[in-house]
C-alpha cells in the first residue's frame, strides 16, 4: 500500500511516518517510480514504534529495541532478556522526569495558594504591586 493509505491504516502521519524511516525505524519496499510500497509487516512496526514511544522511549533507544520485539497478536512484546538493562534505564529516566514535573506541580501549587491569601484581586492592585516591587529591587551596576 502506498504512504496515503498506510497512513490513513495506521492513523500515523505521512511526516511521522518520513521520520521513522530517516531514523532507521520503518524500511518500506520502493516502487521504480521511488514511491515507498508498505506490506502488512510495516503496520506491526508502525504499531510497535507507536507503543514505545508511549512508554516514554526516543527513537534512538527504539531503533535498538525494535529488532528485539516480536508480534503475538496484541502488541508487540520483547523476544530476548538483552532487553532489561535498556528497559531498566529507560524506566529510570522516566521515574527521573516524573519526580520533576512532581516538583514543579508542587511549586506551582504553593504559588497558587500564596496568590490566593495575597488578597489581591484586580489589575490596579497588581500593577501597585508591581511599582512597589521594582521600587525595592535593586538598581543595575
Amino acid at each position: 500500500m502506498r504512504m496515503g493509505e498506510f497512513s490513513r491504516r495506521t492513523g500515523v502521519s505521512q511526516r511521522s511516518l518520513r521520520y521513522y524511516e530517516e531514523q532507521g525505524l520503518l524500511s518500506p519496499a520502493r516502487r521504480p517510480s521511488g514511491y515507498r510500497e508498505y506490506g502488512e509487516a510495516d503496520v506491526v512496526t508502525v504499531r510497535g514504534i507507536r507503543m514505545l514511544l508511549a512508554a516514554g522511549l526516543g527513537t534512538a533507544v527504539i531503533a535498538e529495541l525494535l529488532p528485539c520485539m516480536v508480534d503475538e497478536g496484541r502488541i508487540l512484546e520483547p523476544a530476548c532478556s538483552s532487553m532489561l538493562p535498556d528497559l531498566r534505564r529507560e524506566r529510570a529516566r522516566v521515574d527521573e522526569a516524573a519526580a520533576a514535573l512532581t516538583a514543579a506541580r508542587d511549586r506551582l501549587d504553593a504559588l497558587i495558594e500564596l496568590t490566593a491569601e495575597s488578597g489581591v484581586t484586580d489589575e490596579e492592585a497588581c500593577a501597585t504591586v508591581a511599582a512597589r516591587t521594582a521600587a525595592t529591587a535593586p538598581s543595575p551596576p
